[in-house]
């Protein structure tokens, strides 16, 4: 029973993800931020659409942290500090089939409190 529930959650999430990302391109000037998170931890990166080219990324695994909003905005804090050390200041965001709420919302927030614009 409880696979079943799992599955059917994993299959509207893609089909959100699907749904957004046929909305959402990046460019070199202004790049896709998608955002990741499994139970354990919370990972992001921003993506050039147009070369298919990872520009700045951030683990919340490599960093030690772990899924709560509070961790999340430090992750949110260390992507915003690597976006301006490539001169970057205006993004596109992904929430990657998420909801935007919780964790998702709590690091679109840190980021635009850290002086990124989207």
């Amino acid at each position: 029973m409880r696979q079943s529930i799992q599955r059917k959650k994993n299959r509207l999430r893609i089909k959100r993800k699907r749904r957004v990302r046929g909305k959402v391109r990046g460019t070199a000037d202004r790049p896709r931020v998608s955002v990741f998170k499994s139970n354990r931890h919370f990972y992001a990166q921003a993506i050039d659409d147009t070369q298919g080219h990872t520009l700045a990324y951030s683990d919340g695994a490599k960093l030690g942290l772990k899924v709560n909003q509070e961790d999340v905005k430090k992750i949110a804090e260390d992507m915003a500090q690597k976006l301006k050390s490539i001169n970057i200041e205006t993004i596109v965001f992904d929430r990657n089939g998420y909801l935007y709420h919780g964790v998702v919302a709590s690091f679109a927030d840190a980021l635009r409190e850290n002086g990124i614009k989207f």
